[in-house]
């Protein structure tokens, strides 16, 4: 149940926080230096700026707590469930999060939560809130301004984002690239949406924007039966062939090299004809961290589109493996997930 943070007369906006787990709910022991979970009944305590941001804060923890590494779609449809139970009493959402899994989380996220027309913005930090260099205060606190923000009557954020270290980025757009310093996510291939100095300058071009009012369609069903494949030099058919038998399997996500590439074996291409014709669908997302996949600019896009492949354009492998999940957590027969797969749902791709 939410409980009440901060209470005040001029909010300009209600926000509930939602904390699943993660580094940035950690403080220190003063006494052992031994990190344990903060509650956050107390937050104003460690970050008493909040009652300056003029908005009436709720907070509510899963129970347990869930340290990144282990989030599921089990753990997606409990914080769809929370948004959807609330969604009408609160002009936005934050989530805190461990960085691990929350580029898996806002794309899965960005998909299950049909309709959305209100911010829900993950954030989280490389230090814990409770260490005197944290970065989880400023994450915290900036995450919060947005998610309050107007533009107009309307909410000036109307999608899933992630917000860390000075920028707001499309939560299907982003992967984690670093893991030591403190501008962990990137956006490679779409622009930010907001960048974070003196003021907090949005991009509304870059900004996803409702054209018509439908209300929020939640969805809690997703199908784990995927399996992402790497390509690497020297890969063998044995590999191959034991990932793409694997009992049950739906759809592989393919990262291949540069624009789209394989090797151009025929056992290879034998393979991936044969998965495809029993109905998995196989996606060619590339590995590099930016650029997109082109199936017709070298003879490989060719044959692997020969051998039944589609693009995954220039979707990151979170996006693609999420959107796969969603598309077949819906039911929806083989060939109606390529369809789907070829078009832009969310913002995640550039078809």
């Amino acid at each position: 149940m939410a409980e009440h943070i901060v209470k005040t007369d001029k909010a300009k906006a209600s926000i509930l926080l939602i904390y699943t787990g993660g580094t940035i709910g950690m403080v220190e022991d003063p006494h052992t230096g031994v990190l344990h979970p903060f509650n956050f009944q107390r937050i104003l305590e460690c970050i008493p700026e909040i009652q300056r941001l003029r908005i009436l804060l709720d907070a509510v923890s899963l129970d347990p707590s869930i340290d990144s590494s282990e989030m599921n779609p089990e753990h997606w449809a409990r914080l769809v469930r929370l948004i959807a139970d609330h969604y009408e009493r609160y002009d936005g959402f934050v989530i805190l999060h461990g960085t691990d899994t929350m580029a898996y989380t806002a794309s899965a996220l960005s998909f299950m939560l049909e309709n959305l027309a209100k911010p829900v913005i993950l954030t989280g930090s490389q230090l814990p809130i409770g260490v005197l260099r944290t970065d989880g205060k400023d994450n915290l606190l900036t995450a919060l301004e947005i998610a309050a923000e107007k533009d107009g009557e309307k909410p000036m954020v109307q999608e899933v984002c992630i917000f860390f270290e000075r920028v707001l980025l499309r939560g299907n757009r982003t992967s984690k690239v670093n893991a030591e310093y403190f501008n962990a996510f990137k956006s490679v291939d779409y622009p930010n949406l907001a960048h974070v100095g003196v003021k907090i300058r949005y991009d509304k071009t870059a900004l996803y924007r409702h054209t018509s009012y439908r209300p929020l369609q939640p969805h809690y069903d997703m199908d784990a039966h995927i399996v992402v494949l790497k390509m690497f030099p020297g890969i063998s058919e044995k590999v191959v062939q034991s990932v793409l038998s694997i009992e049950g399997l739906k759809a592989v996500v393919l990262e291949t090299f540069g624009m789209g590439n394989t090797p151009t074996s025929g056992w290879f291409m034998q393979a991936l004809r044969a998965a495809s014709d029993k109905g998995v669908v196989i996606v060619n997302v590339t590995q590099c961290a930016g650029g997109s996949v082109d199936m017709q600019k070298y003879k490989s896009g060719t044959l692997l589109k020969n051998a039944g492949v589609i693009s995954g354009y220039d979707s990151t492998t979170e996006a693609a493996l999420t959107k796969l999940m969603y598309l077949f957590g819906l039911n929806y027969e083989s060939s109606v997930v390529r369809s789907y797969m070829d078009c832009c749902l969310k913002g995640e791709i550039r078809a």
